[in-house]
């Protein structure tokens, strides 16, 4: 289902994987716990770049049509991490 993997050295996607539940994590536990609240936003801003990431390498594939998820993704990261700066 993802072809990409099969492009990428193994310990790069295990690389991606561990990121992106490291920026989940980070995305929930600083608020929740309210310790260093502004990791929220740094993790937020991670999820960012590693969408940015994803979009690119589905565009040098010519994979145009399977950038919607990423996209998606990309706002809510990019809502998150806006709305972290302005909402206290």
């Amino acid at each position: 289902m993802m072809g990409w993997v099969d492009t990428v050295p193994m310990p790069l996607v295990r690389l991606i994987g561990v990121l992106e539940v490291l920026g989940a994590a980070g995305l929930i536990l600083p608020p929740l716990t309210g310790i260093a609240p502004w990791l929220a936003i740094a993790a937020a801003i991670g999820l960012v770049l590693i969408q940015i990431g994803g979009i690119a390498v589905h565009l040098s594939r010519g994979e145009v049509r399977k950038i919607g998820l990423n996209i998606a993704l990309l706002a809510a990261a990019a809502a998150t991490a806006w709305l972290g700066t302005v909402w206290r």
